[in-house]
């Protein structure tokens, strides 16, 4: 079973995708499952994750709406207002729902570096933790330090980091990234998804300008903590669906790795219904 650990859906004139402008033409359209549904045909996909796009409770049920519907998507990642003193509520009620498996608030556009180790969010990753819900951490290679003593707080908060932090590939920094995600895969639990990397890259990049990356992600994480998502349509900015799963499988070459890889982690982190 492969599943897409991470995509997107998103219907323009609900109004609340405040990052998506016209001038991302690419992108500026509404993207729903009927779009998605040959390139899981094509690719022999069984099962999404479907992550939240805009900081809204309303894009949450929005999207939960959209699980009720489709069978293939398996999991939805929301998002609550971390801060609101409603938080700890916001979380239970949505986890009622049976596809709702985890929260993720939108830390790369949030100004203050250290917005995540603020007391204000405790009661909300305490419910994360109590719901057993997981963690999505959109986080920037600036936040790793941070998003370590938030795990080292929280050593039960089941997290995975998005589109591996998003290293900034098309300049070749590497170093400090580097050392964030070493720390964060030696001393805590976390997973990481190998997503979200062609859009980081070069505008005509080539398999060397990524392959440091992915390679130092599963040297650090190893495939038993490492989850393949497609991060669509965003992707298609840089490659479409096939060029992106085809060039990730070649990282991967022992079959057992490759299930865990492209399904297997995702079921059991997710704790996704398999059938």
């Amino acid at each position: 079973m492969i599943i897409d650990a991470h995509q997107h859906f998103w219907q323009l004139d609900r109004g609340d995708y405040g990052w998506l402008k016209p001038q991302l033409s690419a992108l500026y359209r509404d993207f729903l499952p009927n779009d998605l549904a040959p390139n899981l045909t094509r690719n022999q996909i069984a099962g999404t994750v479907l992550v939240q796009a805009a900081p809204t409770i309303a894009e949450t049920e929005f999207m939960l709406e959209l699980a009720d519907g489709n069978d293939f998507i398996k999991g939805v990642v929301g998002w609550i207002d971390f801060e609101a003193p409603t938080a700890a509520n916001d979380i239970a009620r949505l986890a009622e729902h049976p596809k709702l498996v985890g929260m993720r608030p939108m830390i790369q556009d949030i100004a203050d570096d250290d917005w995540m180790l603020g007391d204000p969010l405790t009661q909300a990753f305490e419910a994360l933790i109590k719901h057993n819900l997981c963690f999505d951490a959109l986080v920037l290679p600036h936040h790793l330090p941070r998003l370590r003593r938030l795990l080292e707080r929280h050593p039960h908060l089941r997290t995975v980091i998005d589109h591996g932090a998003k290293p900034e590939i098309a300049t070749s920094a590497f170093g400090s990234w580097a050392q964030g995600i070493s720390d964060i895969a030696r001393q805590t639990n976390a997973f990481c998804k190998l997503s979200g990397l062609l859009t980081e890259a070069p505008e005509h990049w080539r398999r060397s300008d990524i392959a440091p990356y992915i390679e130092h992600i599963i040297a650090e994480f190893g495939c038993d903590r490492l989850i393949w998502g497609s991060d669509w349509p965003v992707l298609t900015l840089a490659a479409d669906y096939d060029i992106w799963r085809n060039l990730a499988q070649t990282f991967i070459t022992d079959e057992a790795e490759r299930r865990a890889v492209f399904g297997g982690n995702a079921v059991a982190f997710y704790q996704l219904n398999a059938d």
